[in-house]
């Protein structure tokens, strides 16, 4: 059987921790960044994390 690819859209915007945690950084932050407020562009700065049946289908995109 022959071996699958990985997902390339996922393996660029989604990380996984050491721990197996799925790391994700928000959208909304690339670009009409002038109409935004500096506390709303702050608060979409760091990565989040998905659980559950989510991070268990970006895992599977990953091939982990």
């Amino acid at each position: 059987m022959p071996k699958l690819k990985t997902h390339s859209g996922t393996k660029d915007r989604v990380r996984v921790s050491k721990n197996g945690k799925v790391r994700v950084g928000s959208a909304n932050l690339n670009h009409f960044l002038g109409k935004k407020s500096g506390s709303r562009k702050r608060a979409l700065r760091g990565l989040t994390t998905r659980k559950g049946k989510m991070a268990k289908n970006i895992k599977k995109n990953l091939g982990v």
